[in-house]
């Protein structure tokens, strides 16, 4: 039987575990949490779109293990890499999960082994600084002695027509028989590979891909102020050039940009891009519309207060939603933290409610928040309500009897459940 290993068991890497366990490879799942490897051996989920089931049969049947121990890379004949690649505190590219990964499991790479990166990052990394790293403490040889490629991720978290299986995976590698081991690998749990000339194309895709989303959602974010102005409603326009069956794709705006992808991917490519002399104008400018969308909410707030006669200073406010993207658990980048500290430093206190999200977990950016618990129930006891994440549950939700101003960032309310205070932002 096939063995591979897949280091960082996260949004990427244990959906992707699980694909190839039940296409009967042996996986062997690596991560530095503890907790993530009891659980996975206890059968038991920390994702809710991974069900607890699908981890608990994998793992009885021998398909799935996990473990801490990086040195059991020596077992495997593949390792496919999808740990994190943040931004730094200077909004720089951080590799540090990437090359600490790399030199953790160099030692112990078998002669002829494949690695893959799958972690979103700029081209050049997979044969610049990961081989380097590789080569480095294994004392092996890219191309020669191991074999390496580069793979991007496609999850789509909360979209249940969304299947790993299914979903077209390009592959890069660093010489033709990289790429063909490469696609030998995913071939085993993959419907359908898409193969590239190098590992630089293959990451220069993902980076297209969410670079396109970011300068769009930019374009209706825009839109949605200049629109508003003119006291015309951006989501009743999408919604009819939507019905054009050429030329037009649908993106909607919202209080900010969330998510591990496209707030962070464009800089990847807007940084490297000066080692080359060459300015992302384009890129750079979607980034800052995108950016500024919470200071737009919070100006909608004051707007809202103001008309009940109140300040925002003392006031008692209620974000509904703090994942990033409706109905996920996902709360990575997510603007609710942006809306919530910035209400604070107006002087509002502030409260959240998610289903998702019953407590805030610690985080880098956010570690202020940590241990901050949802409120248990929507109510009109508030000064101000902002609906920041379009959750099912709120769709559903009536509002009509709430005295509360509602300040909708999504759309998400219609109209024979608003109150009558209601504000679109």
């Amino acid at each position: 039987m096939k063995q591979i290993a897949i280091v960082g068991l996260g949004y990427v890497g244990l959906p992707l575990a699980l694909q190839f366990a039940r296409s009967g490879v042996k996986v062997l799942g690596l991560d530095i949490d503890s907790n993530k490897i009891d659980k996975i051996h206890s059968g038991k989920t920390y994702m809710m779109h991974v069900p607890a089931d699908d981890i608990a049969m994998q793992v009885n049947i021998g398909n799935l293990e996990a473990s801490t121990d990086f040195s059991r890379v020596s077992e495997v004949d593949s390792v496919i890499l999808c740990v994190p690649t943040p931004l730094n505190s200077f909004r720089e590219p951080d590799l540090s999960y990437v090359l600490d990964t790399g030199r953790s499991i160099a030692p112990y790479m078998k002669q002829g082994s494949l690695i893959v990166l799958e972690s979103t990052t700029y081209p050049g990394t997979t044969d610049g600084e990961l081989l380097e790293v590789l080569e480095k403490v294994s004392g092996k040889k890219a191309g020669v002695d191991f074999h390496l490629a580069f793979s991007p991720e496609r999850e789509d978290p909360g979209n249940p027509d969304s299947k790993v299986s299914t979903i077209p995976k390009v592959v890069g590698g660093l010489t033709p028989e990289c790429l063909e081991k490469a696609m030998q690998l995913y071939g085993l749990a993959i419907d359908k590979l898409i193969p590239v000339s190098s590992c630089r194309v293959s990451e220069a895709t993902k980076l297209l891909e969410n670079i396109f989303r970011s300068i769009n959602i930019a374009l209706v974010n825009e839109l949605k102020i200049v629109y508003g102005a003119m006291g015309i409603d951006i989501w009743e326009v999408i919604e009819a050039a939507k019905t054009k069956p050429f030329g037009f794709m649908p993106f909607y705006p919202g209080p900010g940009l969330g998510g591990h992808c496209i707030p962070i991917d464009p800089v990847y490519l807007t940084w490297k891009a000066k080692e080359f002399g060459q300015h992302t104008r384009f890129i750079e400018l979607a980034s800052e519309i995108n950016t500024a969308m919470p200071d737009y909410v919070v100006k909608m707030a004051i707007m809202a207060l103001n008309v009940e006669g109140k300040s925002m200073k003392g006031s008692r406010i209620l974000i509904l939603g703090l994942a990033y993207k409706a109905n996920v658990d996902d709360d990575r980048e997510s603007p609710s933290y942006k809306l919530m500290e910035k209400f604070e430093a107006l002087g509002a206190q502030v409260f959240y409610h998610d289903p998702y999200i019953p407590v805030i977990p610690m985080t880098r950016e956010h570690a202020m928040y940590a241990g901050r618990k949802s409120v248990e129930q929507v109510t009109d006891d508030y000064d101000l309500i902002v609906l920041s994440t379009d959750h099912n549950a709120y769709r559903k939700y009536d509002f009509s009897s709430y005295l509360a101003p509602l300040v909708d960032t999504r759309n998400t309310v219609s109209i024979g459940f608003r109150p009558t205070s209601y504000f679109k932002a």
